[in-house]
């Protein structure tokens, strides 16, 4: 892989709209290039008999079964709202329309 260049780090600081000094260019250009070059030595190694994965311990979802119970009725819940409205609970509008 090619070095990355103090313009490199300079283009992409201004892509992001960062502001960055000479010096934090410097510095940055040589840490960015160390970045890299352990990023390809990762794809080095990556073998195409690996299945990419997002976490490196399994997981799995818990879960239960999505089952129907008992619960409140509409009038229920309503029934020590301070407003209520076509059977919804009725709150003070926060936004202006404009």
């Amino acid at each position: 892989m090619s070095a990355l260049s103090r313009d490199d780090v300079a283009h992409v600081a201004m892509l992001a709209r960062i502001q960055l000094t000479d010096a934090e260019l410097d510095r940055l250009a040589g840490q960015l290039d160390q970045i890299v070059g352990w990023v390809g030595q990762v794809n080095e190694v990556a073998a195409d008999d690996v299945p990419p994965m997002s976490h490196p311990l399994p997981l799995t979802n818990v879960t239960r079964p999505d089952e129907v119970r008992p619960s409140l009725t509409a009038e229920q819940a309503l029934a020590n709202a301070p407003e209520a409205e076509l059977d919804r609970f009725s709150v003070p509008r926060i936004l202006d329309e404009d």
